[in-house]
């Protein structure tokens, strides 16, 4: 790596974990135990994308690469790995019924607009669309779970009709974290993919950004960004779910492929965004 972009990736690098572990400290997390989810993460992807073609998987390979000894790359190796999947699946089981309920005719009313549903009688039920796009979870359990996030109500002590157009879980902090861990790691994928391919096969990342924005103006721009945003990523998800295997076992195709589209908006001080760039070393 050149000298250019060494000093390039490392400001990167620091922009990034300034954020990160920002939220680490404020968890209580210590310096210890970062360092070996970090070596974790070394080590792992050392063994299984960085091996010699032809070469079988070895400790000392991994070493080499990772800069660590044989006997960390082992140690770490068999540290346990530390992956919460149920939090992950909540979030896709919540999300996927209220995207069953926005888009599926069978749940709407006459105006095409999400209905007010049964909690359990009927064939369009709440109970039926829950079995329809969210499996064999108990459709309590997903009552429970729309209802505390504020994403549906109660009309009575039967129906209920939906609030949002997606799932946004604010009271739950496991599911506020599979959101981190999923969305900031596609992002980073993303921009890894385009530094290393060819013009042609790069995939499409853009945003629009001011730095001598008004406190009036942002106020403003929040709303407009977030209704604009939600209507395409509505039009999206209305394409890629006519395209899903899941939704749609008649469909042919080769492979199993994940793509989508995210979303967010940011906000910050121009003083304090302009400290984080410049600081790179404490002196």
């Amino acid at each position: 790596m050149s000298q250019i972009s060494s000093k390039a990736l490392n400001t990167a690098v620091i922009r990034v974990l300034t954020s990160l572990i920002r939220l680490l400290l404020r968890n209580g997390v210590p310096f210890g135990a970062f360092a070996d989810m970090a070596k974790q993460v070394y080590v792992d992807l050392a063994v299984s994308e960085f091996q010699l073609p032809g070469r079988a998987k070895s400790i000392s390979r991994a070493a080499i690469i990772t800069g660590l000894s044989r006997k960390e790359v082992k140690r770490v190796s068999e540290l346990p790995v530390q992956e919460d999947v149920e939090a992950g699946s909540r979030y896709n089981r919540a999300a996927r019924v209220i995207s069953g309920w926005r888009r599926d005719t069978r749940f709407q009313d006459g105006k095409g607009q999400p209905a007010l549903l049964s909690i359990q009688t009927g064939s369009t039920s709440f109970h039926e669309l829950v079995k329809e796009y969210s499996g064999d979870v108990p459709t309590r359990a997903i009552l429970d779970e729309l209802l505390q996030v504020g994403a549906i109500e109660k009309v009575d002590k039967d129906q209920v009709r939906l609030l949002k157009p997606a799932y946004i879980p604010v009271q739950s902090d496991t599911e506020k974290l599979n959101i981190l861990g999923t969305d900031v790691s596609a992002l980073i994928s993303t921009i890894d993919h385009n530094i290393t391919s060819k013009k042609a096969n790069a995939f499409f990342q853009r945003k629009v950004a001011y730095d001598n924005l008004s406190e009036e103006a942002v106020k403003e721009f929040r709303p407009l960004a977030a209704e604009r945003s939600q209507e395409l990523l509505e039009l999206l998800d209305a394409w890629l779910s006519v395209h899903d295997g899941d939704e749609n076992q008649e469909l042919q195709g080769t492979g199993r492929k994940q793509a989508g589209i995210g979303i967010y908006y940011f906000e910050n001080d121009y003083e304090q965004n302009e400290k984080i760039a410049e600081q790179e070393t404490i002196k």
